[in-house]
């Protein structure tokens, strides 16, 4: 899908009409040909052409729940990606161990003429020990690890320009620091309560502000 109506119209998808509204008002008043000097009409014009397009098309709930249909079909699973990404990564091994072999076969083809040089058992265990060649692994390693994550951002990049979104799994890990966050907050609005003018300016809000005082009612009654 190469236009997103509600990246244009800047506003969430789950937007409410009035706030589509609304946006749909600022941005065509803010990109309105008539309002633009003649170096810039003419990219104006386009733009308020789209914007129009993407209101025309949210503002009717019939044709909104079409193109939320044809916006659900390029949102691409956790699963779906994962499979992606592995056959993707098959290929990117092969091709890492497609150098790794020419790489193997430079080396032997060395060790195999400084053998022939010093006629010594010993050269190839001296030549893998030495310091040029242990640097040079490491330095290969890190090129490897680097093209690696190279490979995967490119590929999240290029499924997100084909208007695909991506949905994350959350982890046991997610779900931990949610809880600690809630339980951290928990435990610092039970040491503000202990402070007795914190105490009473909240008491006091909850039976002078109704809106307060509706929401204490539900909370206790959670509690409860």
């Amino acid at each position: 899908m190469d236009k997103n109506y509600y990246e244009i119209l800047e506003v969430d998808i789950n937007a409410s009409p009035e706030i589509i509204e609304k946006a749909y008002k600022t941005l065509a008043k803010k990109y309105h040909p008539d309002l633009q000097d003649d170096i810039h009409k003419k990219e104006a014009e386009e733009t308020f052409k789209i914007i129009n397009e993407a209101y025309q098309t949210l503002s009717d709930p019939e044709q909104r729940d079409l193109y939320d249909q044809k916006i659900e079909n390029t949102i691409i699973s956790q699963d779906k990606y994962d499979e992606m990404y592995h056959q993707n990564q098959i290929l990117k091994n092969k091709l890492n161990d497609l150098q790794q072999h020419m790489h193997n076969n430079t080396y032997s083809q060395n060790v195999n003429h400084n053998t022939n040089i010093n006629n010594s058992s010993n050269n190839t265990e001296n030549f893998y020990q030495n310091e040029p060649y242990k640097k040079n692994l490491q330095y290969e390693q890190q090129v490897n690890e680097a093209r690696q994550q190279a490979y995967y951002d490119a590929y999240v990049q290029d499924l997100k320009n084909r208007g695909y979104k991506i949905r994350y799994k959350k982890s046991f890990s997610d779900y931990m620091k949610t809880f600690i966050a809630i339980a951290l907050v928990l435990f610092i609005l039970f040491l503000l309560w202990q402070i007795p003018f914190i105490k009473n300016y909240f008491i006091e809000l909850y039976n002078t502000n109704p809106v307060f005082n509706v929401i204490g009612k539900i909370l206790i009654n959670l509690f409860n």
